[in-house]
């Protein structure tokens, strides 16, 4: 019978074969640190999130969904600041060196790198509950941040929300779905997409952005905090998702306003900017408007003043 695998053998057999799928990779996997050269022009910008078993994602779930998500989530913060992909690590905890669950894995990290042209450079692996946690690096040569909405401008989101948080009960079991069903929702949990096209589209003409990880409510409520302002949404603006619609009827939109893990992007245009965007041609959403106040998003609902059940997604 053969040993299972340890630290080096995992590094080897698993990832050591990673593509260089950007410039700047000097030395990738195999040494004590990664040799990269930065871009000539525009800003590094970096982001890592960890994700925990039964706490970000089902234990038990498809190893190579599991990765593609860890990897997704992370692309999407590249996204919000309008950075282009370059490098990632990857730190992979583990209860035991599963082959078969490294192979999966494996498949669907490396996979998903290629798809979005991102480079894995290094990382670590140890023993311990399965915690995955993933570092990006890319390149920004006209970043969006959270500040700089101003009263007056518009609100837009670039696409359907509340997929992700209808689909979390039939993800988790707890909501019994045909087939059809579960496999849309599993698409709609595991694979996000980062908006990365959208964000270096509306790069020259946006205010602020960010991307909607713990609800549009609340993630709107962080670009108002930080850019000193308030915000009015018409909820019947917002786009919800067929899928949400679907699984979670009636509670679709308050999913949609409130439920957080569908990573499209949050964005605030000013009004002499507005025909520029309107000429790209994007599905964006127009979901409401900036106002002077200090941090209060405001929601309404036929007239009348809305306050969801949930405040968004919590970490603690």
């Amino acid at each position: 019978m053969r040993a299972a695998p340890g630290e080096f053998e995992i590094i080897r057999d698993f990832f050591a074969g990673a593509k260089k799928l950007t410039e700047g990779v000097v030395l990738g996997i195999g040494d004590d640190c990664a040799l990269l050269k930065a871009p000539a022009d525009g800003l590094l910008a970096t982001s890592v999130d960890t994700l925990v078993a039964d706490r970000h994602f089902p234990a038990d779930a498809d190893p190579a969904a599991i990765a593609a998500r860890s990897l997704r989530v992370n692309l999407s913060d590249l996204a919000a600041m309008n950075a282009r992909p370059l490098w990632f690590t990857l730190a992979l905890t583990l209860p035991e060196s599963d082959m078969q669950w490294l192979r999966g894995f494996s498949r669907g990290l490396l996979e998903t790198a290629e798809q979005f042209g991102i480079s894995l450079v290094g990382g670590d692996t140890t023993r311990g509950p399965l915690t995955i946690t993933v570092q990006v690096t890319g390149c920004s040569k006209l970043p969006l941040r959270r500040q700089g909405a101003a009263a007056g401008d518009a609100i837009y989101v670039s696409g359907p929300l509340g997929a992700a948080a209808a689909a979390l009960p039939v993800v988790l079991g707890q909501k019994l779905a045909g087939d059809s069903e579960r496999k849309a929702a599993e698409r709609a949990y595991y694979f996000p997409e980062p908006q990365l096209a959208t964000a270096a589209a509306i790069g020259p003409l946006a205010s602020s952005a960010l991307d909607i990880s713990d609800g549009l409510l609340a993630d709107l409520g962080h670009i108002c905090e930080a850019s000193r302002v308030s915000a009015d949404i018409d909820l019947h603006a917002i786009p919800v998702a067929p899928v949400a619609r679907q699984l979670a009827g009636e509670s679709a939109l308050e999913l949609a306003a409130s439920g957080g893990d569908d990573y499209q992007l949050c964005f605030t245009v000013p009004p002499p900017r507005i025909p520029e965007l309107e000429k790209l041609g994007l599905d964006v959403v127009c979901i409401g408007t900036i106002i002077e106040g200090a941090g209060e998003v405001r929601a309404w609902l036929d007239g009348e003043r809305w306050f969801p059940e949930s405040a968004g997604y919590q970490h603690f």
